[in-house]
């Protein structure tokens, strides 16, 4: 293949987007992270760097690879300076309308050979690429979260999505030092196809009163030997995005049996979106999380 992704285009700075970047530069890509927020960008950035520097810590990097990388990665709140990327990953809120609003903001200024992808973990990448100029050179890049410590990585072709697009992306996973697996392009794809009935089957069981938050997450970590349990997982998360994978499971699927629960539809209306609020299943203001139910 004549083309070549040297550099990596990262569109949205929180806990994905800086994630993404931070692989992106440990494996040798030049990076820019971008976000309207200059904040945001400058909260990345310092994600990246403290993350990176635990990684030293274990032994995993150098402080010469750590510094290498730092500087392979630039931060922006200009949409023009993604003008000379080769591959444009956008890693922003999982809304469509506002994924469509990026991609229309982004596409006249990249270059015409650039592949244009999704980090979206649920939503269709056909109907995304057509509201693009190249949805030949569009594809689902779903990372999973921390991106720096999870192996897995879904690829997702859209309808038109050429081969060549797809020969690269799997090229790029491959020197991120990931594994993907290869998904259809149907609701919510494979991992949250299955993990996001599971979170809210347990929300299911709280709101049914079955058990406590405590009981629930305490039977699935020590019953099924999950590292943690579905409603600590789902904080981690972000109920507002469970929220929004059930959804699109819901419509796309037209199966009862994807309804979001009822209180998980509270807890997002009541701003408890888990930890990045402070609150969620658990309350995180005070030393230790404690349940709030």
């Amino acid at each position: 293949m004549a083309f070549d992704i040297k550099r990596v285009g990262i569109i949205g700075a929180g806990q994905m987007g800086n994630g993404i970047a931070h692989v992106c530069a440990l494996a040798g890509y030049d990076v820019v992270l971008n976000d309207l927020e200059s904040d945001r960008i400058k909260s990345g950035l310092a994600t990246i760097n403290g993350n990176m520097a635990r990684q030293v810590s274990k032994g995993a990097y150098s402080e010469a690879e750590k510094q290498a990388a730092l500087g392979r990665i630039h931060g922006t709140n200009q949409t023009a300076d993604l003008a000379e990327v080769d591959l444009v990953i956008e890693a922003a809120v999982e809304k469509e309308e506002i994924k469509r609003k990026i991609f229309s903001s982004v596409c006249p200024f990249l270059k015409p050979e650039a592949i244009l992808a999704t980090n979206t973990s649920s939503i269709s990448i056909t109907r995304l690429a057509a509201s693009t100029d190249r949805p030949e050179r569009f594809i689902g890049i779903h990372f999973m979260n921390p991106v720096p410590l999870m192996q897995l990585v879904e690829l997702v072709r859209g309808i038109a999505t050429e081969d060549e697009t797809f020969e690269l992306s799997k090229a790029f996973v491959s020197r991120l030092g990931k594994t993907y697996a290869v998904s259809e392009d149907f609701p919510a794809f494979m991992v949250n196809r299955i993990l996001l009935p599971m979170i809210n089957e347990a929300i299911y069981t709280l709101y049914e009163g079955v058990g406590s938050v405590d009981a629930i997450d305490t039977a699935m970590r020590l019953g099924a030997n999950h590292p943690m349990g579905p409603l600590q997982l789902a904080d981690f998360i972000g109920l507002d995005t469970c929220l929004s994978i059930m959804q699109v499971l819901h419509e796309g699927l037209a199966d009862s049996k994807y309804r979001p629960c009822p209180l998980l539809v509270k807890y997002v209306e009541a701003g408890w979106l888990g930890r990045k609020t402070q609150r969620g299943f658990y309350d995180y203001r005070g030393e230790k999380p404690v349940p709030t139910r």
